[in-house]
């Protein structure tokens, strides 16, 4: 089975063989998830990182009134647990959306990429901080922009990691969320978001069948939502040279 972190990096850059073998090998395990299990728990100690190499996962913390805040989705070739990286302690929760995958990575074999392959280990940090320019979006949108906006954001932003790991996917995709999890990761009750998916349907910029979205009105959507695709400014110019 081809490396799905090599597939997510390769998406940004042309990987050298060498590389890609690299990458290859880092994969040498998988562990199943079945749908709802806990793959780490906040506080947790982890002693290993894992690269999501099927299904979808979310992480997430509990605020002090006990809701929840959904932090990340994460689909095939996402890192989970690169805070392990730095911290002694999980500052989240991961749980499995769907039937899925892992493939654990030991934090040792991060630190021997960097020595051997420092073009890897430089795109991974570019590659966290796409993921914290994301949650910095998402979190913009929680302090400052209306419900509509903030479930417009999402859809479309999912939407275009999905369409990340299959080009051939357009308008029209499956979510794969409840109405509660769009509300935990937008702030909003399960009730507003059903309101404001209708009220989307009702302006003519989405429709909804058997948990299928199709987005009919795209640019209409961005603008509700005042969405910018983060991946069109990247600069990966900086990169050091393939080994």
């Amino acid at each position: 089975m081809a490396s799905s972190l090599a597939e997510r990096l390769g998406e940004l850059i042309d990987l050298s063989a060498n590389e890609q073998a690299a990458l290859d090998g880092l994969e040498q395990r998988e562990r199943t998830l079945r749908r709802g299990a806990v793959l780490l728990r906040e506080h947790d100690r982890p002693s290993e990182l894992f690269v999501v190499t099927r299904g979808t996962l979310m992480s997430y913390v509990i605020l002090p009134d006990g809701s929840r805040q959904i932090l990340h989705f994460l689909f095939r070739g996402d890192i989970v647990a690169m805070a392990s990286l730095a911290y002694r302690s999980s500052p989240e929760t991961v749980i499995a959306l769907t039937e899925a995958a892992v493939a654990p990575l030991e934090r040792a074999a991060i630190g021997a990429l960097a020595v051997s392959h420092p073009r890897l280990s430089a795109l991974l940090i570019a590659v966290d901080q796409m993921e914290r320019i994301g949650l910095t979006d998402r979190l913009a949108g929680l302090g400052r922009m209306s419900a509509k906006a903030r479930v417009a954001a999402l859809l479309l932003d999912i939407r275009n990691r999905l369409r990340t790991r299959d080009p051939r996917l357009d308008r029209t995709f499956g979510l794969g969320l409840t109405q509660e999890e769009i509300g935990d990761a937008t702030g909003l009750t399960a009730v507003h978001v059903n309101r404001m998916l209708r009220q989307l349907e009702e302006e003519g910029m989405i429709t909804r069948e058997g948990g299928r979205f199709t987005l009919l009105d795209e640019a209409l959507l961005a603008r509700t939502g005042h969405f910018t695709d983060r991946r069109a400014g990247l600069d990966l110019g900086w990169l050091p040279a393939a080994r």
